[in-house]
């Protein structure tokens, strides 16, 4: 897996993932993308597409419905369809890493059986549950709670931000709740909570500033009854297993940043080499061919950090530097490399029909979901020991 972090060349079988996920993307994401993002409107059409291609089931054994991959694989497809599609990546995303890993990770086996086929297929999409208004990166805030009622768990409170948690394919959300109070702590577990149940309601969408193609609402829950069976993993370990799926899930959030940041470098080549200006191509001027040349120094070294991440996840060393690292550095390069390349645009720059503008919008999110820029410095120190 290291082998060629120092090359760059990826091992044949990687590459030819990047290569037909590329060509998708290119072919069938790109062309109804300013569609999606105009109308506000879930890509139903190109989530189908990308269930086919089995991407859902990438990090998943087969015995699962899976792909028999590995994450990595995972982080090659979110790079691709980020080049032309944050909304599209962000659902592939989140379904994977927040809806079906936690079941993966955690899950006992009648809870895998259950649920991972559906998941790694693409028919079905899980949410996960964590933020609250008061209460995302501070556990201590939470205050859904879970009750135990003989066999079952009564559930009330609120979520928001939650993706993929309204579509007409979700089949699932997994809640963290207040379950009880150890040493003057809240106790927080995780509970499967199945989207037909009576009482969970996914509030209207929100109207959001970007990744308008992609499914986000606040959910609530009212004396939403479960069978005890659902609590996911162990009794008061859900934030605590959550915190790995944070990890696992920001060396992804950086693939799709490196996938954003090097559509922007594509797009922006494309642009200078067509638009002239003063008689020639503007790309002739050093100043946009200097400012083009910073935009992919950016994409390539955040790449290198997510690979470095990626590879280390595997391998099966401690990785939580690395990922911060890598979602902090990738996430700051997609969204500089937007702002450069809606100025090399210029005014066209601002329509929101050019993908260079739906970067502008969409890449400010990277650097807040899934931990902020903030919380990835705090864990840095941390591992460095301040």
């Amino acid at each position: 897996m290291t082998d060629f972090l120092s090359t760059g060349t990826l091992p044949e079988e990687y590459r030819e993932l990047a290569l037909t996920v590329r060509d998708f993307a290119n072919q069938v994401v790109a062309p109804v993308a300013a569609k999606h993002d105009a109308e506000h409107s879930f890509p139903y059409e190109v989530i189908a597409g990308m269930a086919d291609m089995g991407l859902f089931g990438l990090p998943f054994p087969e015995e699962f419905g899976g792909m028999g991959g590995d994450y990595f694989a995972l982080c090659l497809a979110l790079e691709e369809l980020g080049k032309v599609d944050q909304s599209v990546a962000i659902t592939l995303e989140a379904g994977v890493s927040l809806g079906a890993m936690p079941i993966y990770r955690f899950g006992n086996a009648k809870q895998r059986q259950e649920w991972l086929p559906l998941l790694a297929s693409g028919r079905a999409l899980g949410a996960f549950g964590l933020t609250e208004p008061g209460a995302g990166s501070d556990a201590g805030g939470t205050r859904t709670t879970a009750e135990q009622d003989g066999d079952s768990w009564i559930i009330n409170g609120s979520k928001q931000f939650i993706t993929n948690s309204g579509t007409d394919i979700t089949r699932l959300v997994t809640v963290t709740a207040v379950t009880g109070e150890t040493d003057g702590k809240k106790e927080i577990s995780t509970i499967i909570v199945p989207a037909d149940t009576p009482g969970f309601v996914a509030e209207p969408a929100y109207n959001k500033v970007g990744w308008n193609a992609s499914d986000t609402h606040p959910l609530s829950f009212t004396d939403v009854r479960v069978p005890a069976e659902n609590l996911l993993g162990e009794r008061g370990r859900g934030y605590a297993n959550f915190l790995r799926i944070l990890d696992e899930g920001r060396i992804a959030i950086a693939a799709l940043s490196v996938g954003a940041a090097q559509g922007c470098v594509d797009e922006s080549i494309k642009y200078a080499k067509e638009r002239e200006a003063f008689g020639r191509p503007i790309g002739s001027n050093q100043a946009i061919a200097f400012k083009i040349a910073r935009m992919e120094v950016r994409a390539h070294m955040a790449r290198t950090a997510y690979y470095d991440a990626a590879a280390l996840m595997l391998s099966g060393k401690p990785f939580k530097k690395q990922a911060s690292i890598a979602k902090l550095v990738a996430s700051e390069a997609a969204m500089d490399n937007a702002r450069d390349a809606t100025q090399i645009f210029g005014g066209y720059g601002f329509m929101n029909e050019y993908a260079v503008a739906r970067h502008y919008r969409d890449s400010k999110i990277l650097e807040i979901g899934e931990g902020t820029t903030e919380v990835q410095l705090m864990l840095i120190g941390r591992e460095l020991g301040l």
